[in-house]
């Protein structure tokens, strides 16, 4: 029956969508009737509301669906969505300002001479319209009512003018910054902890193993990261479209004619170039410059972005009267005097009220804050006495704002439903049963959401699909994609499915605004060609997933926050690029060993000189053993080609028999329900069923190889040589720099150290003459100070022992003397070796450190070098294949 309502639950929701009613009301309304229906047959017809449920009951299912509701809006992790009405805002304000018609006519008059000049020019307007609002609609309507007249009255041919426009307007999808890109960020976050539970369940059922080594998690997402994972696929995309076009133009010079610039290029067209151009590309390059930088979040971004464009809009819409730019030039030396500021004074309140400091940059960043924020008002109210623009933009980023989120909303219930009914496991084992692996499932999914964008937009098609498949295909660990790559590739496709004839949502809008003279065939021949080039970068996407997640691994590796050397997700990159400059360098860093074991450390303690000479042997190790782990990986891949494909045989035989005792325990679990005389053949029925589950259980165990636990004792055995490989290297790696480390730290402190001497000194005559809290506060105070040096720990543990011996009450100068000259010669003692390792002894250390840097000490240090970053970027951008794992 759970069958029945699932089915009862999509033919409620493709009624009532078929039927023309809104989007944001059907999706809820279907999940609440559906779940009503059954909790209502179930309770009149098996005794048990809940009797017709996956598992759980209509309460439950509800009240999960309102939960999933306050999830979209009181989850303090899910503040991406905040940015979604201001991307909105920053979108049509630059639409109503009329910035995209001068964008329009100055890219015609300046690529104009060029074969395909105009078509090349309604592409870059068109990706920066796309960028700016991210809504298909909007942008193939506002590209068709500025561009398609102007493209016709030149003489372009129809199909290539309609088709340039239906394509540019599609780039919204995929082209930073996109709230399209921002739900699928949303969506993916969470489909990615889904996944990562999955996984864990996955390595559990294969190895037993309680816990999943970290290095095996699936990765999350953010909008940022969307963002720059699509900017590359987009970038290259606009770039491939203008190239076809001029091509296409130049060998059909009638299609696509150049049109010459009547005027003159002198020193005022350039001027208008300039004015018209970099203010909203200079915007959209500081929106995403931000996020790149890690200088703002995506919110801030957005919020930079919608400011920028009112500021915009306030001269735009205000030519020929006088002043015009006055509050643009306000705002440009406001965000100049912060950026000042910023780099020239110190700019934490707290930390100049607390241990003072110049006040000068605060005051001068508070005016610049009051300028900016006097010029953002300025334009405001400019934009809002001009025909009431500004009430108009506020109104329509409401209503688009109210429609994302209610479909948010809404799709929340949806999902709930589905999976009260089992469709979230039906489809899983759908997807996990097809042969083929990874592939299969993902073309399958690839191919319903192609579909679905026929008839449903974006937001439908991430907050309703994306929920659902989007956890199966992360959770398999042989393609072990990232959710950035997925998301993108989901970006390109839905694009792809916009522009399909005959049900492409982009050329229905775009007939809606064309003239009469361009028939619908015009439209559908246009698009052709760039499906052709969509579906291409789709493949190439897919094939090079570097191309979306190189990006954001390199930002990530490069910022502040960087994740340190150790981070367990980067060791096998790490280890690579080590081993690579092991083998370029060999001989350096064997030399610099030599001269390290050469050094006379005689004169260094008994333990700091056994952690010198045991460091220095594990570098020899270290080199030994990181060729033995590569050696030991070599011999694993060799024999993969013949253990994959049995244990993706016996995996999936293992995965029918879990299928197949989960649909047994469900059955027994429904025979609870069937006591009653009336239900005696149905409990008949249920127990033939069960019983034929059990011996399809028996038949899929028999079909597992009889060899198949020796095959994987023995290549497990394979995967654990390489794995104690290279924890071996890990281990004498960090053990043959992590002691000279501490050693060179030591002699850094020695100025600190000689400069609390003299008052170490001063102690001894306080002892015998001061009263005794006085010079218990002293020795304590000393204590600390000797602390904070590295390496004085023993003199400072000396002087707490002086300060016991002098607390209130318990006085005993002997004693405190006696400890006195236990720390005065532990310091005499260390400041002897201290001084002797100065020099020579310490600049041999360094040179050491230098050279085991940047390979086998690469993983202790504080971050990654620039060239570690950039390589493991690079290295960590490849999906690898874990599967062999679990």
């Amino acid at each position: 029956m759970e069958l029945f309502f699932l089915l009862l639950l999509v033919v409620i929701m493709a009624t009532a969508l078929g039927s023309g009613f809104p989007v944001a009301f059907a999706l809820p309304g279907s999940a609440i009737i559906t779940i009503l229906i059954a909790g209502i047959t179930g309770y009149f017809l098996g005794g048990d509301s809940s009797a017709y449920f996956h598992q759980g009951g209509p309460f439950q299912w509800l009240s999960s669906g309102v939960t999933n509701l306050r999830g979209v809006y009181w989850e303090v992790e899910r503040d991406t969505l905040i940015a979604i009405p201001l991307f909105i805002f920053m979108g049509i304000m630059l639409q109503k300002s009329k910035i995209a018609e001068d964008l329009l006519v100055v890219m015609a008059n300046l690529f104009g001479p060029v074969p395909g000049g105009l078509g090349i020019s309604v592409v870059f307007v068109g990706a920066l319209l796309a960028a700016t609002t991210g809504i298909v609609g909007a942008t193939v309507v506002a590209m068709g009512l500025i561009s398609l007249p102007a493209m016709l009255r030149n003489n372009y041919s129809k199909a290539l003018a309609s088709g340039t426009i239906a394509a540019s307007g599609t780039l919204g999808q995929i082209i930073p910054p996109s709230i399209v890109l921002i739900i699928l960020a949303d969506q993916l976050s969470s489909a990615a902890d889904q996944a990562g539970s999955a996984r864990k369940l996955l390595h559990k059922d294969a190895t037993g193993e309680i816990s999943m080594p970290s290095m095996f998690e699936v990765g999350s997402t953010s909008a940022g990261e969307m963002f720059l994972g699509a900017l590359i696929p987009g970038l290259v995309l606009v770039v491939v479209y203008m190239m076809f076009i001029l091509i296409y133009a130049m060998l059909n010079p009638k299609a696509a004619p150049a049109v010459r610039y009547e005027g003159q290029m002198d020193l005022k067209f350039w001027g208008n170039v300039a004015l018209t151009l970099i203010p909203p590309l200079g915007l959209i390059f500081l929106v995403l410059g931000s996020i790149i930088t890690g200088i703002a979040t995506v919110n801030q971004a957005g919020a930079i972005g919608a400011s920028g464009a009112l500021i915009m809009a306030g001269y735009r819409l205000t030519e020929g009267l006088k002043g015009r730019y006055n509050p643009a030039i306000l705002a440009i030396l406001a965000v100049l005097l912060i950026a000042f500021c910023l780099s020239n004074y110190n700019m934490n309140i707290k930390a100049i009220l607390v241990n003072g400091g110049d006040p000068t940059g605060i005051w001068l960043g508070l005016a610049a804050t009051f300028m900016l924020l006097f010029s953002l008002i300025w334009s405001g109210i400019r934009v809002l006495k001009l025909d009431n623009i500004l009430h108009s933009v506020m109104l329509e980023t409401a209503k688009t704002t109210s429609l994302v989120f209610i479909i948010l909303l809404g799709a929340a219930m949806l999902t709930a439903a589905f999976r009260a009914f089992g469709g979230e496991e039906l489809v899983r084992n759908f997807l996990n049963s097809l042969p083929g692996g990874f592939w299969a499932k993902f073309g399958i999914v690839m191919a319903v959401i192609f579909i679905l964008g026929f008839f449903l937009d974006f937001i439908e098609i991430a907050v309703v699909v994306v929920p659902i498949v989007a956890p199966i295909l992360l959770a398999d660990p042989s393609a072990n994609i990232t959710a950035v790559w997925l998301g993108v590739m989901i970006g390109l496709n839905i694009q792809t499915s916009f522009l399909t004839p005959p049900f492409g949502f982009a050329l229905f809008y775009l007939r809606g605004v064309a003239p009469p003279s361009v028939k619908t065939l015009d439209i559908y021949k246009g698009v052709v060609a760039f499906i052709c080039l969509q579906l291409l970068a789709l493949g190439i996407v897919g094939y090079y997933p570097q191309l979306v997640n190189y990006l954001p691994n390199r930002v990530s590796l490069l910022s502040e926050s960087s994740p340190p050397p150790r981070n367990p997700k980067l060791q096998i990159c790490l280890e690579e690029y080590s081993m690579m400059k092991v083998r370029d360098k060999r001989a350096d860093i064997n030399s610099a060993i030599f001269t390290a074991q050469s050094l006379d450390i005689s004169f260094l303690p008994k333990k700091i000189s056994s952690q010198l000479n045991a460091a220095f042997a594990s570098a020899e190790l270290s080199l030994s053993s990181l060729e033995e782990a590569f050696k030991a990986e070599g011999v694993v891949v060799e024999s993969e080609e013949n253990y994959r494909p049995i244990l993706q045989y016996v995996r999936g035989i293992e995965s029918s028999i879990r299928r197949a005792d989960r649909n047994a325990k469900s059955l027994k679990d429904s025979l609870a329900y069937l006591k009653a005389d009336t239900d005696a053949s149905k409990r008949e029925r249920v127990l033939q069923d069960i019983a034929s589950l059990e011996v399809q259980v028996q038949a899929l165990q028999q079909k597992i190889p009889n060899d198949w636990d020796s095959t994987y004792d023995t290549f497990s055995k394979l995967v654990r040589t390489e794995n104690k490989a290279r924890m071996t290297y890990r281990r004498s790696a960090d053990q043959s720099v992590t002691p000279v480390m501490d050693l060179v730290a030591v002699f850094k402190d020695n100025s600190d150290f000689r400069a609390l001497g003299a008052d170490l000194l001063a102690l001894e005559a306080m002892i015998t003459q001061d009263d005794a809290a006085d010079v218990e506060i002293a020795a304590k105070t000393l204590a600390k100070a000797f602390s904070g040096v590295k390496g004085a720990s023993k003199v400072a543990s000396a002087l707490k022992k002086v300060a016991r011996q002098l607390r209130a009450g318990k006085v005993n100068l002997d004693k405190a003397s006696s400890e006195y000259k236990k720390a005065l010669k532990v310091y005499q003692s260390q400041e002897i070796w201290r001084s002797q390792a100065e020099g020579d002894f310490e600049v041999a250390l360094e040179v050491y450190l230098l050279a085991m840097s940047t390979s086998i000490g690469a993983r202790q240090q504080e971050k990654l070098t620039r060239g570690q970053a950039l390589y493991i970027a690079k290295c960590n951008a490849v999906h690898r294949d874990v599967s062999l794992n679990f």
